[in-house]
């Protein structure tokens, strides 16, 4: 009867309804497709694969330090161009182009708080401005971070993330591997703990330097952590290199880790290197967390 049928109308244009393209993010390893949203609130790892996509300095430094503790120093640092640096475009150019982008002014981001209560001092590196090259801000800010804990008496915690030296300071980046290398070894002598965390991708001078100084050397699973690229060590050594090679789990297989940490868990696991290297009592959250 003509009141069950209904009338059969073409779709128009202004019925269609765009989804925003934000909203979504298809997973690099398994393909999931994954509402951005659920995302972040899994710390940027796929609910189905466990896949660890990059976080940005943000959202490690959310990640590592309780609430509202956390103090950003030395953000007035910038960088300056002692070359006059040109290669497909000025330095200079490249060096505003990625400061307007940043809330951080350069490649790092520093400050102090409070991780599981424990005071630290804290390096996160921001892989997006300019591929988290350590130029001469970089390593300035990071010795000022160690040399902050010697004088609070506080570890030190570094997040690497870093394509390694920033080729246009020139000499004046490769110098900031012998500087945080001698402010880690003050806080070596003085007995206070340095964590190092190496996430995707910590390569180059970063590799050679401060990332693999670690009291402990914590990694992500399937991060990218080496020194020169793939493409240049099959050439100088003539050899086809294994499946793996350079990826987290292969160099902890090998000794160049301590130990590879689910992000999800990775405040827990450094709260309690942190409490077992300075003596403290067990943490009662993580007690509870690790009974869960």
């Amino acid at each position: 009867m003509a009141w069950f049928r209904k009338p059969k109308t073409r779709l128009q244009a202004a019925d269609r309804r765009d989804l925003p393209g934000e909203l979504w993010e298809k997973c690099p390893s398994c393909g999931e497709i994954v509402y951005r949203e659920k995302l972040r609130e899994n710390w940027n790892v796929c609910p189905n694969c466990g896949h660890h996509l990059r976080l940005g300095a943000d959202g490690y430094v959310q990640l590592l330090t309780d609430e509202g503790t956390f103090r950003e120093t030395d953000k007035e640092l910038r960088s300056a161009d002692p070359l006059g640096f040109v290669d497909l475009k000025p330095y200079r150019d490249r060096l505003a182009a990625a400061e307007r982008k940043s809330a951080y002014g350069d490649a790092v981001v520093t400050g102090d708080g409070r991780l599981d209560g424990i005071p630290v001092s804290l390096g996160v590196m921001d892989f997006s401005f300019i591929g988290g090259s350590m130029g001469s801000v970089v390593g300035e800010k990071l010795a000022r971070a160690g040399l902050r804990a010697l004088e609070n008496q506080s570890p030190l915690i570094i997040v690497s993330a870093s394509g390694g030296a920033r080729m246009m300071e020139g000499i004046f980046s490769l110098m900031q591997m012998a500087k945080t290398s001698a402010v880690l070894a003050q806080l070596d002598e003085a007995g206070l703990p340095y964590i190092s965390i190496l996430t995707d991708p910590t390569t180059g001078g970063v590799t050679a330097s401060y990332a693999m100084l670690g009291d402990v050397n914590l990694a992500e699973p399937g991060a990218l952590i080496g020194f020169a690229g793939p493409r240049v060590i099959e050439q100088t050594i003539k050899q086809e290199l294994p499946e793996g090679f350079q990826r987290a789990e292969f160099l902890l297989e090998f000794g160049m880790l301590d130990d590879i940490v689910d992000r999800r868990k990775m405040k827990a696991r450094v709260s309690q290197l942190l409490r077992h290297m300075m003596g403290l009592p067990a943490s009662e959250a993580l007690s509870v967390s690790e009974a869960a």
